[in-house]
């Protein structure tokens, strides 16, 4: 099946779409990749959007969710059209959209998770079939409801060879996919790029520290990297998933702008070693995807602090900028055959669960 998979993660920097060949199980061929960034504005309706349904109880069909949700949906389907204007293919050959939409709250302790995006506009406005809602059948079958690209990295992978190795996903939160002869598993590791976005917004109106320069220039703090790693959570085996709103900055408060992201970018390092404790086969190699493999100095920072060789995806021949959004293209064709989308030793589920929402045009 032709598939195209849209992904707007938990950086909220904007759109990713790409168009792959598969079916569902083993093959893969990757077609084309778009990209295109949120303004600035639309960032700030987001975040204001995420702190307003963290304040609720339960989620609640508010106005102003709706409004973004809506203008959230109409970008996606202009990166649509254009990922396959560029790629030369006619709407009419694809078969399926996987349509991830924008977390704006997690919190699967409470049996709900809320992507917002509409599955039904976006079939309306491309013409192709629409499979969105990955998460919320896993999660109200007692699932964490993420990680979900896990399926995809292991189609991936079964190409690679034998050896031991593990997929880091370093978007907003990062997660971990591993592989061995004990099996398969994933969860999430803690804040990525989160907090180090946040603090160099909140410290130079910056929207993220480029290449991790400031971080470089700057000092580590390792009583304030120790007092954040003293939760509970992190001694905690997988599956489990945490909210991009779980951790905060309090703990840098006082901090240079360089000493802080020095900081919060070693603190990253430091819930990845800590994953690691929890894996059944350390791996060989950590391939890193999502945009903290462009950030040097937290790679410099993992490979030092794990002891594991630490490489960007592109070393085995995938693009990590495409590679979740090609993750919920593949996934959406699973949703169309009725294969599972999340399993006991990726989400904690009971049993292995198709999650997904098709919605025709």
């Amino acid at each position: 099946m032709l598939a195209v998979g849209l992904m707007s993660g938990t950086s909220m920097d904007g759109v990713d779409a790409a168009l792959i060949e598969t079916d569902g199980v083993e093959a893969v061929r990757r077609i084309a990749l778009a990209t295109t960034p949120y303004d600035e504005g639309f960032r700030a309706r987001l975040r204001d959007v995420m702190a307003t349904a963290l304040t609720m109880a339960a989620p609640a069909r508010l106005a102003a969710i709706e409004a973004v949700a809506d203008e959230l949906t109409r970008a996606h389907a202009v990166v649509v059209g254009r990922l396959l204007d560029e790629a030369g293919v006619d709407a009419a050959t694809i078969d399926v959209v996987g349509f991830h939409g924008q977390t704006i709250a997690h919190r699967p302790d409470r049996q709900w998770t809320w992507q917002i995006g509409s599955g039904p506009l976006l079939a309306e406005l491309t013409g192709i079939a629409v499979v969105s809602d990955f998460r919320s059948a896993d999660v109200a079958a007692g699932g964490q409801g993420a990680p979900l690209a896990c399926a995809y990295h292991r189609a991936l992978v079964a190409r690679l060879g034998d050896e031991p190795v593990a997929v880091l996903n370093l978007g907003g939160v990062g997660n971990i996919t591993w592989f061995g002869p004990s099996g398969w598993g994933s969860f999430d590791t803690g804040p990525a790029n989160a907090l180090i976005d946040d603090w160099v917004r909140a410290e130079n109106g910056l929207s993220h520290d480029e290449g991790g320069r400031l971080a470089a220039s700057g000092n580590v703090h390792e009583h304030v990297v120790a007092s954040m790693m003293d939760l509970e959570w992190f001694d905690l085996p997988g599956p489990k998933s945490l909210d991009r709103a779980d951790f905060s900055l309090e703990a840098a408060r006082g901090l240079s702008l360089a000493d802080g992201a020095a900081t919060l970018t070693a603190f990253t390092a430091a819930t990845v070693a800590a994953a690691l404790r929890h894996v059944a086969d350390r791996p060989a190699r950590l391939l890193v995807t999502g945009g903290g493999r462009h950030n040097a100095t937290l790679m410099a920072m993992l490979a030092e602090r794990t002891g594991v060789a630490v490489m960007p995806v592109e070393a085995v021949g995938w693009d990590g900028d495409a590679l979740e959004a090609e993750a919920f293209a593949y996934l959406a064709v699973r949703v169309w055959q009725g294969l599972p989308t999340s399993f006991p030793q990726t989400t904690g589920v009971p049993q292995p669960v198709c999650g997904g929402v098709v919605s025709a045009p």
